[in-house]
């Protein structure tokens, strides 16, 4: 009998890959009907509510043990304010990557959105049956979300190889990454909760999806609840 073993082997990252983490912003404020939410370019601009805030120091605990050779934040603020506290533990400057913004939701923007999705409007039961944000109007097509998402990952990947990096996003935009890496449907992985980390690793190649949803560090279990966008 022989006295080799072989034991499962850990996963290593492959050579030049970038690790990314994706941090789903923290809670942001609510939406109340007729004080549509400030935009930027288009866009809702809604600051964390308070359990955001604590969503954001959460994190930031989480991840000030782990090696992390950059942040990035998207032009909305509600990124930026969620990086905070983590970009203070690190002693590191989030830059800006503006192609992970949120998905634009055209007409429902503005706080809007949430609106429709409460009251299970029509037009947001065919968004999901079709698996396309653009059912929406004035809403972004499906083909260009996916060309800026994955753009902007791929500049990342290069910029960063043999590196891991903390990105602080939104819950469309994660739905979208995972759906690249994993092949699903467009929108399998949306509702990804406030405050959670998801984990993709990318190389030239391939994506390969690490985590989904990670909310350890929220004190919410199993039972943490998926959140709408925005």
């Amino acid at each position: 009998m022989s006295d080799v073993e072989y034991r499962q082997s850990a996963f290593t990252p492959p050579a030049g890959a970038t690790d990314i983490l994706l941090v789903r912003h923290g809670e942001s404020a609510p939406a109340v009907p007729d004080r549509p939410f400030d935009l930027v370019d288009g866009q809702g601009d809604p600051e964390l509510a308070p359990a955001g805030r604590v969503h954001a120091e959460r994190v930031g605990r989480r991840l000030a043990d782990e090696r992390l050779d950059a942040l990035y934040v998207t032009n909305l603020r509600r990124t930026t304010e969620t990086a905070a506290p983590l970009a203070a533990r690190l002693g590191l400057v989030p830059q800006e990557e503006k192609d992970l913004r949120e998905v634009h939701l055209g007409e429902f923007e503005g706080g809007l959105f949430r609106q429709k999705v409460a009251q299970n409007d029509p037009v947001i039961q065919r968004m999901h049956s079709e698996g396309r944000w653009d059912v929406i109007p004035g809403a972004e097509p499906a083909e260009a979300l996916r060309g800026r998402v994955a753009g902007a990952i791929g500049r990342l990947a290069a910029a960063h190889p043999d590196e891991r990096i903390a990105v602080f996003t939104h819950g469309g935009v994660i739905g979208e990454i995972m759906s690249i890496a994993s092949g699903s449907h467009p929108m399998a992985f949306l509702g990804a909760s406030n405050g959670s980390i998801s984990q993709v690793v990318v190389t030239a190649g391939r994506w390969i999806v690490r985590r989904f949803n990670d909310t350890a560090h929220l004190d919410g279990g199993l039972d943490e609840e998926p959140a709408a966008l925005s």
